[in-house]
């Protein structure tokens, strides 16, 4: 029979053990607050842009190849331009989308729930006209009366501050003749002579306005009172195209042209994740940071040149840059930090507590392997006890026998020697209950034997 003991410095399976319900239930509240607290950014977002070859058409095309580094996909929704972007915002068709400035104010803004992410780039009104032979050339657009204008499709942001613009002037939108194509159709009518003139409100970066720049018998109005417009609509800046900036060896254009421009915004829907808005407020950072026909390098995006109140996220952008974490990590682990600094809080109020139960845990489970065998000497004991005459002394023998396995399983016992005492006591009281029945078989002597408390 071994008498060896086995004992061990520390129990890590012990404690691994005590400490899993404590473990297990931060586990759980971390699983819970990472769904509940603030939930994940979505993997998919609506883009509203504009017709085809546009710029927004274009632009949009730059975010989503920007938002899919971070596994983002942008699925892009074409429109007739500013005026229905905004309506499908509102109808929540999309979840952002490029809006001209002046096509909506503060209080109708709130009222929808809609917030910009800045002001990305100038689109100037570009009126394109039909230079005609024997003919002055159009210099006030007072002389626009009776002629064949495309004022752009509906929904798009140019009709409507066209309108703005001619009764400024005094023209009534029955004194022109109104067409509502699409940029590309409109082109096509402008250039085979069948309408004087088309408007487009758009960043020059549109292949359309290219071209109509460099196109024979196509020539540019120049808003010399650009500045007066100015002051009269508040939305809009005046800017200059320089002369030769389309083409400088050709010299096209050949002189300086006054031009009225809104500003194009990203407007998003107040539903739109946060993280959401930091990636698109960056990725606009890289697409319209640089220097251009009309803006100066860094001067967009910018939190100015909004009528719509600017996003809390997207106004920290401009005041300190991307966000701290974002600066050295990927943007989902990022923004899994971020989400849940919230919970690192709350477990830290309850990890106090919870650790407290650990201890007392793993004592119970260490001397619970020594505490389970008192209850076969119990048995034992009671077995000895309520023996019948005729059969006592065979039952003697059979928990003589019982006794010699307890003792081998209980030397089998692995245990920390900081718990050494209860081992040892277990093994001095079955040493005492089998004296006992050696006493009663006639075997042994009482004198002599103490009594060791079970």
């Amino acid at each position: 029979m071994s008498k060896i003991l086995k004992f061990t410095q520390f129990s890590f399976r012990d404690l691994i053990v005590a400490a899993a319900p404590t473990v297990l239930t931060i586990v759980g509240i971390c699983l819970l607050a990472y769904w509940l607290v603030d939930p994940a950014p979505p993997r998919t977002v609506r883009l509203g842009t504009g017709q085809e070859n546009s710029a927004y058409e274009d632009f949009g095309k730059k975010y989503a190849a920007a938002l899919a580094k971070h596994g983002v996909k942008v699925t892009l929704v074409q429109s007739a331009g500013s005026s229905e972007n905004l309506r499908n915002l509102k109808e929540g068709k999309v979840d952002i989308a490029f809006v001209q400035s002046g096509s909506t104010n503060e209080e109708a803004a709130e009222r929808e729930g809609l917030s910009s992410l800045g002001s990305l780039f100038v689109e100037p009104l570009w009126l394109f006209l039909r230079e005609e032979k024997g003919q002055p050339p159009i210099t006030q657009l007072t002389q626009l009366r009776g002629k064949k204008i495309n004022y752009g499709a509906k929904g798009a942001g140019s009709p409507r501050l066209f309108r703005q613009v001619l009764e400024l002037n005094g023209v009534e939108k029955d004194e022109v003749q109104r067409f509502s194509l699409a940029n590309t159709p409109a082109t096509v009518e402008l250039l085979e002579g069948r309408i004087d003139g088309l408007v487009f409100t758009s960043a020059p970066e549109a292949p359309l306005i290219q071209m109509l720049l460099q196109t024979p018998g196509i020539r540019l109005f120049d808003f010399n009172q650009a500045e007066a417009y100015s002051r009269k609509l508040p939305f809009l800046t005046h800017v200059v195209l320089p002369q030769g900036i389309v083409d400088l060896g050709r010299n096209i254009p050949s002189e300086d042209y006054n031009l009225i421009a809104p500003t194009a915004t990203l407007v998003a829907r107040d539903d739109l994740h946060s993280a959401l808005v930091d990636l698109f407020v960056q990725a606009a950072a890289t697409i319209h940071g640089g220097a251009g026909w009309f803006q100066q390098q860094g001067q967009f995006p910018s939190a100015k040149y909004t009528e719509i109140p600017v996003d809390p996220e997207a106004a920290k952008y401009y005041k300190s840059g991307p966000p701290f974490l974002q600066r050295y990590m990927t943007f989902w682990l990022a923004n899994f930090f971020d989400r849940m600094w919230v919970l690192v809080v709350a477990l830290g109020a309850l990890i106090l507590p919870l650790s407290k139960v650990i201890p007392p845990l793993y004592v119970w489970r260490i001397r619970s392997r020594v505490y389970k065998w008192y209850g076969q000497l119990r048995a034992v004991e009671q077995r000895v006890e309520e023996a019948p005459a005729a059969t006592r002394m065979q039952v003697y023998e059979e928990q003589l026998k019982r006794l010699d396995e307890i003792e081998e399983l209980v030397n089998q016992v692995s245990i920390p020697l900081s718990f050494a005492d209860g081992l040892y006591g277990l093994r001095s009281h079955i040493q005492f209950v089998r004296k006992r029945i050696l006493f009663l078989m006639g075997e042994g002597s009482p004198a002599g034997v103490e009594a060791v408390p079970v």
